[in-house]
């Protein structure tokens, strides 16, 4: 197995979640709703996508979530896109 596909251990994932809180209530919603849905799952793939979208600005992440612009430059990678995927998935 890649080591990208190894599962977080609960504490990289306690920390990623800690990392990702944000200023904007509403990027705050789609995170739960992440962790929610895939935390036990999550892997260092994820983390690696998760972590690059967290640098962003909080309008530019909402952006992002809402479908209203897809990643672009150095942020367009495989990481970033699989994690988008799973947060735009509706319930």
């Amino acid at each position: 197995m890649n080591e990208m596909d190894a599962i977080l251990e609960e504490r990289e994932r306690d920390l990623l979640r800690w990392r990702s809180r944000r200023g904007l209530v509403e990027n705050d919603l789609y995170i739960e709703k992440f962790f929610a849905t895939y935390g036990s799952q999550l892997t260092r793939r994820h983390a690696t996508g998760l972590s690059a979208l967290m640098d962003l600005a909080d309008n530019d992440l909402m952006d992002l979530f809402l479908r209203r612009k897809e990643p672009e430059g150095a942020l367009d990678t495989p990481e970033v896109r699989e994690v988008l995927q799973m947060v735009r998935k509706p319930l």
